[in-house]
């Protein structure tokens, strides 16, 4: 398992945690993505893995959907990037993506992982869960933001950076210059 692998694995399994944590009369609750619930954030997600995989010619295959088994279409489609991450010539695949040539396991850490960390806490939120995050992984996920420059800044992806309050710690200086309201 390479550094990338085991920061998707323990990422995956803890956004697979907080699916699991969801109380059942909060899928429908809204989260601090405009427009999107819960449900319809664990959707973006699972979607978003078969996106980089199709970049690399795999798909999730047959996975229930996030509508019947959110938990289980989450799974199913962390399980074959997984695969991926792991299998060195699949990672090492390259493709042309939005931002430049890459290799399957550059996109998985630069993009998948860190929508792990933001959609995790935007889950966490919405579902009145811990959202804390690892300091480790608050650091890649700055680095990969800033990386992004002003292609970061559409309704696709973070929106314009809000004002962190006074005193800030470095989590909710981070989700600031997402565009989230710490």
């Amino acid at each position: 398992m390479t550094e990338i692998s085991e920061r998707y694995a323990r990422l995956a399994d803890a956004f697979a945690d907080k699916i699991a944590a969801v109380p059942s009369d909060r899928w429908s609750a809204p989260t601090p993505c405009e427009n999107w619930t819960v449900r319809g954030l664990v959707e973006h997600v699972v979607s978003s893995q078969g996106i980089f995989l199709g970049f690399v010619g795999e798909s999730v295959g047959d996975a229930p959907s996030v509508d019947d088994d959110p938990r289980g279409a989450w799974t199913a489609a962390r399980t074959v990037v997984q695969r991926g991450l792991d299998d060195p010539e699949r990672a090492a695949s390259e493709f042309e993506g939005m931002m430049g040539r890459m290799t399957f396991e550059g996109a998985v850490d630069r993009f998948l992982s860190v929508d792990l960390v933001v959609h995790g806490w935007d889950l966490s939120r919405a579902a009145g869960l811990d959202d804390r995050i690892d300091p480790r992984d608050i650091a890649h996920v700055r680095a990969a933001a800033e990386s992004f420059g002003d292609a970061m800044r559409n309704p696709r992806a973070f929106g314009p950076e809000v004002q962190a309050p006074p005193g800030a710690d470095e989590q909710a200086k981070l989700m600031a210059f997402l565009g989230r309201t710490p």
